[in-house]
């Protein structure tokens, strides 16, 4: 069976070797290897494919080798389980849905909560639990509070926001720290909050983008993941914009699902570390 060992700590001589010599010790063949150093940050990042029999005397004996600030995690091949939230807008939301039905994602989708029903026929149609947690009536605060308990249920390995047009309070982010993340339909770090479409019609640009990132509590300023773009011309008016926009964002949100799945990122403070 095959496993992939991420590992992340405080840069220093013999690391690779650290590592690799550990997985040979205990017969573990290694069929693809990645590292990084952060030489500013003295940061080092590794994800390892092994195939074999890990054990926990494995880990262990590694997590012993290893800086005091290892942190080092043994994924099986299982699916990674994701939460989505959403809107109104159908395009993120359908597109990831899809990709789960093709089986082109490493993710098992196990619910969509939205604010509002307007999903709630495009989530059944792929057979997804959908529920609806209006925000009317509700403080910000007190309706992160109803969201994150049904989504503490589902105990996903990650959150995603599919367009979903919230900003999520402190208490939120924190509940589910380094595991939510967002589809911006700009790209980052130009065009900051609403109507970046607009803004962007406004200052007359030639390129529009979306960014996939991570949420923090900065709004649009965590840790980026993936992000693309394409040319637009004078002709394109907001709208326009808006419409060749709604294909990146997906393109977009998927790969950076797709990445997390693999376990191919790491947050590295305010950045990324993405092996591809």
């Amino acid at each position: 069976m095959s496993y992939i060992l991420t590992t992340q700590c405080s840069d220093e001589i013999g690391l690779i070797a650290k590592i690799t010599s550990l997985c040979h010790e205990h017969n573990l063949n290694i069929v693809r290897n990645n590292e990084f150093v952060d030489r500013e940050g003295k940061r080092f990042f590794m994800r390892t494919e092994v195939t074999g029999s890990p054990t926990s005397l494995f880990l262990s004996q590694l997590q012993s080798n290893l800086p005091d600030d290892a942190q080092v995690k043994l994924h099986s091949p299982t699916k990674v389980k994701v939460v989505l939230l959403a809107t109104k807008e159908a395009h993120c939301l359908g597109g990831v849905l899809l990709k789960q039905y093709e089986n082109a994602l490493n993710i098992e989708i196990q619910a969509v909560i939205a604010n509002y029903p307007d999903l709630k026929p495009l989530a059944e149609a792929f057979n997804v639990p959908f529920h609806c947690v209006s925000h009317e009536g509700l403080s910000r605060t007190e309706h992160d509070q109803q969201v994150g308990d049904l989504i503490a249920n589902y105990q996903p390995d990650l959150v995603g926001l599919a367009k979903y047009m919230r900003i999520l309070s402190p208490e939120f982010v924190a509940r589910f720290k380094d595991k939510i993340i967002n589809i911006h339909h700009s790209f980052l770090p130009a065009f900051i909050g609403a109507k970046p479409y607009h803004q962007a019609f406004e200052r007359g640009v030639k390129i529009i983008g979306a960014t996939a990132h991570f949420v923090n509590n900065e709004l649009d300023e965590g840790p980026i993941i993936v992000q693309d773009v394409t040319q637009v011309t004078h002709a394109n008016n907001a709208e326009a914009m808006a419409k060749i926009g709604k294909d990146i964002e997906k393109t977009v949100f998927c790969k950076a699902l797709q990445l997390a799945s693999e376990h191919k990122l790491f947050i590295n403070g305010t950045k990324t570390v993405v092996f591809k």
